[in-house]
Formats: C-alpha cells, sequence, structure tokens
C-alpha cells in the first residue's frame, strides 16, 4: 500500500502489526457488520501517520473490502494518509500528536458515566509521541479519575530524541499499573492486553528493539 503510492512511515506501520494483530483478534470486542455498536470497544491511534496497517487490520476483519485497500492515498479515497474517522471501524481522526490520548481518557469517562462497566477504550501512542506536553496532563488525570477501563499502549520503537523510560518508574509515579513486554510477542501483548486492573488504569510498553521494526 505505502510503495504503490510513493507514500511513508512504513517503518511505524510495521512496528505495529503484531501489537494490532492481537488487538482485533483476540482483545477487542468489536462487530465488523455494526461499527457503531454501542457496546463496542474502543480504539484510538493516536500515532494516526501510521494509518496504513490500521486500514488493512480493519478490512481483516471484515469492517470493509479489502479490494479498497488499493485506493490508499489516492485522489477521492476515503484510506487517507492520516487516519480518517470517515473510515468504518475508525473512532477519531489523528495525526496531530498528542490528542489520542486527552480523546482516550474523555471517551473512557463518557462510558462510565453511562454505566458501562465491560467496554474498554484502548489508545495507542508511540514514545516520541509522548513528549508532547499535552498527553503527561492525561497521565495525570487518568489515576485519578479510577479510569480502570482505559489501558494506554505505547510503542517504544526507540525514536524519542528524549529518553522516556524506564517506563515502570516514570508512568507508575502518576499512578498507573505498567506492563513492559515484547512488541513482537503475541502471547505477553495478549496478557498483558487482557489485564483490567481493579483501581488503576493499565499501560502496556511494546518494546521494539531498533532495527526490528
Amino acid at each position: 500500500m505505502v510503495h504503490a503510492v510513493n507514500a511513508s512511515h512504513i517503518g511505524s506501520c510495521l512496528s505495529m502489526a503484531d501489537i494490532l494483530a492481537v488487538l482485533y483478534t483476540e482483545v477487542l470486542r468489536l462487530d465488523p457488520t455494526n461499527p457503531a455498536n454501542p457496546d463496542r470497544d474502543r480504539f484510538i491511534l493516536s500515532k494516526g501517520h501510521a494509518t496504513a496497517i490500521l486500514y488493512a487490520a480493519l478490512a481483516e476483519r471484515g469492517f470493509f473490502p479489502a479490494a479498497e485497500l488499493d485506493t490508499y492515498c489516492r485522489n477521492g479515497s476515503a484510506l487517507t494518509g492520516h487516519v480518517s474517522h470517515g473510515v468504518p471501524g475508525v473512532e477519531a481522526s489523528t495525526g496531530s500528536l498528542g490528542h489520542g490520548l486527552a480523546l482516550a481518557v474523555g471517551s473512557a469517562l463518557g462510558l462510565r458515566a453511562r454505566g458501562s462497566t465491560e467496554q474498554r477504550v484502548v489508545v495507542l501512542c508511540g514514545d516520541a509521541e509522548l513528549n508532547e506536553g499535552s498527553n503527561w496532563e492525561s497521565v495525570l488525570l487518568a489515576p485519578y479519575l479510577n479510569l480502570t477501563n482505559l489501558t494506554l499502549l505505547v510503542i517504544d520503537n526507540h525514536s524519542s530524541s528524549i529518553p522516556m523510560g524506564p517506563w515502570e518508574a516514570r508512568l507508575g509515579s502518576f499512578g498507573w499499573d505498567v506492563d513492559v513486554v515484547d512488541g513482537h510477542d503475541h502471547e505477553q501483548l495478549f496478557d498483558a492486553l487482557s489485564k483490567r486492573p481493579s483501581v488503576r488504569p493499565n499501560a502496556v510498553v511494546a518494546d521494539i528493539p531498533e532495527g526490528e521494526w
């Protein structure tokens, strides 16, 4: 998809392939025949430039025909170069870094206010994206609100110019339950992403060693 239109961000997409495979086949409760089902889980891709792999995952799950992937980034296509909520299965348009986590906090809070106890919100951010200050307002707020239905999934491909680790200490100090896993190991990813802490939001850091995207 990326090569056909001379696009970019293939490294970001490849670093997420195993993670989205686990999320969309084993973790998230979704109905491709009814993308707006109010009982669905919510997934927000904050690093919206890594859109090709999300569209591919949605097509594999049956949200739209796989043949539409051939239109990626072409004039008139719904499959734009940054994630668009106009695509079935996409919760929010993203691309400007630092917004997805705040959206996820609001979504998790809204679900709880509605009385939902089973639905969850998963938001995927990049390690470099967490250099954005707006994220840390949300990191501070979520534990204070006891948003146990929220999971922050961080792709750590060691691209940040400001070292963010150790993650257990940094996010844990804000009150998050933190797991650091191999970003290519499906069993580790499943175990961590399936956790639902009883009093704190959950953070899963998927480590992708540099050069292994």
